[in-house]
């Protein structure tokens, strides 16, 4: 079973890029983020075509979120409890006996500004949600862009942004308390010494010159480690292919036993 995420960065934008590597790649079922439209302007039949079925929280022009399966799935939850005004920011799907969690966690901008403080909140929310969901006995993957390096090793410049977004101290706490609910990091779990990243901003020449953060991450409970057996960040797929502008994220797969 090949469980991916990738944030698009802009549906519209990416779709045909996106079908193309569903084509090349063939993710059993797959955690979308970045949508940027509302739920009945998703293109249900160009999925249905390329073999998915969708579920979907959208939202106009911002966030959005989705679950694409080869298989018949099953909306569980639609939204974060409690934080509706942060936008369509988590969706979860039950597709063949395991629950898939796409989230979208909140940028926060930059440590001044009042959305870092908000930022915070909505992950102390999720931290909850997450600690009721792992009392279910239902098997759970919890994938999408959550905007935290969680070490030195996920950023291309620790020192230089050490304290800046995505770096400080009370986003990799509320990252590890997820982690302390027994979600593992299925791709540094086999690469626990590697530097590679999910991310790279379009400007100065940063993908070229790698200077990137790894962001994006499929996190599994222990009875989903346990099935693990390959994990990519599949840097090929934040290439421009055919004139077509990829996400500035790629996408993160894995495979299960």
């Amino acid at each position: 079973m090949r469980i991916a995420t990738w944030n698009v960065n802009g549906l519209r934008a990416r779709l045909e890029y996106l079908l193309g590597w569903l084509v090349d790649r063939q993710p059993d079922v797959v955690a979308l983020q970045e949508l940027k439209l509302v739920d009945d302007l998703f293109p249900h039949e160009r999925f249905e075509s390329a073999g998915y079925r969708a579920v979907t929280h959208g939202q106009k022009a911002w966030n959005g979120v989705a679950v694409l399966a080869k298989e018949p799935l099953e909306l569980v939850q639609v939204g974060l409890p409690g934080q509706e005004a942060r936008g369509a920011r988590l969706i979860t799907a039950n597709v063949g006996g395991l629950n898939l969690t796409s989230i979208y966690c909140p940028n926060g901008k930059d440590v001044t500004h009042p959305d870092y403080h908000e930022k915070l909140t909505w992950y102390d929310s999720m931290i909850d949600h997450l600690a009721r969901v792992a009392t279910t006995g239902v098997p759970s993957v919890v994938a999408g862009d959550f905007n935290v390096c969680p070490a030195a090793l996920d950023t291309w410049d620790e020192s230089g942004l050490a304290g800046a977004i995505f770096h400080t101290a009370e986003e990799r706490d509320r990252l590890n308390a997820i982690l302390a609910l027994g979600y593992g990091d299925l791709w540094r779990g086999l690469f626990p010494a590697a530097r590679e990243y999910s991310w790279w901003d379009y400007r100065a020449g940063a993908f070229p010159k790698d200077q990137g953060l790894r962001i994006d991450f499929v996190l599994g409970d222990p009875s989903i480690a346990r099935r693990l057996r390959c994990a990519v960040l599949d840097r090929d797929y934040r290439k421009k292919r055919q004139e077509r502008t990829p996400s500035d994220h790629c996408p993160v797969w894995v495979d299960l036993d």
